[in-house]
């Protein structure tokens, strides 16, 4: 049980990551007006300038952190940042103007990027086989959070539009008190690397990770794919109430019952899937999936059938984590923690692109006089997309024993 307890503080931080953005999500618009005194078109403004921070914070901290941690170890990292969060999450929770929340978000989003010593963690405890299927526990717990944060978040607004904060504030101080008594350090002497800001940066990093053979195609093919899965959070609201008449309840539902999926994929069938075909083939297959449901999605009338299609739809998650167990196994032990840190970047910046391309697309397809109408236009995209993630992936060459560095 004591071995186990690491692990399952590594999934608490990673559920807590998910909700911390779930969590006040409900509360946004509401809380924006509040400071702002303004409608609600100008607090879509400001909430669309948090966002960008919040992802751009992520895409230049991802590195430092995870460099960090292949420094100085997982464990203070870790914690630290989790105290840090719990401290942001108060500053919002008393704040009375936007520059605060700006603040705020700038804070969140470095706290944010410990998804990737996180995931440094999980590489450094498991074995080569078992790497592939423990990241992608990080996945189901993402998506544990990720359903469990709105649902939680617009409870708790009922109670005040600063509730939200300090649930969130708490939740992080209860895990980094939990990680402070259980977590063990895994960085040691062998694996420890200076620290160095060359590498610590983002484009640092990129160039450094991607001197290793076939990694910069497997983060070329992990930006991509981040683009095109975005089309789920990016437009899924919009999408339900233009072609089905969805109103938020239901859209809420939709997503809740697509984060269950992607969890129960990610923590109970991916082991099995990946033992029986390996690794390769689950990316293969995931994105092929993934494929047929964008463009199933693209043309379904019936919000029904749409709703059916979850199942599908979330199977194909299984691409993710078998293409980052690949690239955790060509990269050296003492890279782990800047490889997932290059990730968290790759993954940020794709965040930050991807709700422009995805949305815009949606408008030029169902604005008032387009000369096509098509609101699913931004599933025929990501379907387009992904087929270019397997064109790329089957040509990347195997590469079955990873160097020190």
């Amino acid at each position: 049980m004591k071995s186990r307890l690491p692990v399952l503080f590594i999934l608490i931080t990673v559920v807590i990551d998910a909700m911390g953005i779930g969590l006040i999500m409900p509360v946004m618009p509401a809380l924006i007006q509040e400071v702002e005194g303004a409608g609600l078109a100008r607090a879509a403004v400001w909430g669309g300038i948090l966002a960008t921070i919040f992802a751009a914070m992520q895409f230049l901290c991802g590195p430092t952190l995870g460099s960090l941690s292949d420094r100085y170890g997982r464990r203070p990292v870790l914690i630290v940042s989790l105290v840090i969060m719990a401290l942001d999450y108060v500053l919002m929770a008393l704040a009375h103007t936007i520059w605060l929340l700006i603040i705020g978000r700038i804070i969140g989003g470095i706290t944010a990027a410990t998804q990737s010593t996180s995931a440094a963690y999980m590489a450094d405890i498991s074995k080569p086989a078992e790497k592939a299927a423990n990241f992608g526990l990080i996945g189901a717990a993402f998506g544990v959070g990720f359903v469990l944060g709105p649902l939680i978040g617009g409870a708790l607004a009922e109670s005040g539009t600063r509730a939200p904060f300090w649930a969130a504030a708490a939740l992080a101080a209860a895990n980094a008190v939990f990680g402070y008594y259980i977590l063990p350090e895994t960085v040691t002497d062998r694996i420890r690397r200076p620290f160095q800001w060359r590498r610590a940066n983002p484009l640092g990093a990129f160039a450094n990770i991607g001197a290793l053979p076939g990694l910069k195609r497997l983060m070329l093919i992990t930006f991509v794919y981040t683009v095109a899965f975005f089309v789920y959070p990016g437009v899924w609201a919009y999408f339900g109430a233009e072609r089905f008449g969805w109103g938020p309840g239901m859209i809420g539902l939709s997503l809740g019952l697509f984060g269950i999926g992607i969890a129960i994929v990610q923590g109970l069938l991916i082991r099995p899937i990946l033992n029986r075909i390996g690794e390769r083939r689950a990316v293969v297959l995931g994105l092929g999936i993934d494929v047929v449901a964008f463009v199933l999605l693209a043309f379904v009338t019936n919000g029904w059938v749409a709703l059916a299609l979850t199942p599908l739809t979330a199977l194909g998650s299984i691409a993710g984590p078998a293409l980052q167990g690949i690239m955790s196994r060509t990269a050296a032990d003492d890279q782990q923690g800047e490889l997932q840190g290059t990730v968290t970047s790759i993954n940020a910046v794709a965040t930050i692109v991807a709700p422009l391309i995805v949305t815009q697309t949606f408008w030029y397809f169902t604005a008032p006089g387009t000369v096509f109408y098509m609101p699913g236009a931004p599933f025929l995209l990501s379907a387009i997309l992904t087929v270019c993630c397997i064109l790329v992936f089957v040509q990347t060459p195997r590469r079955t024993k990873s160097r020190v560095a």
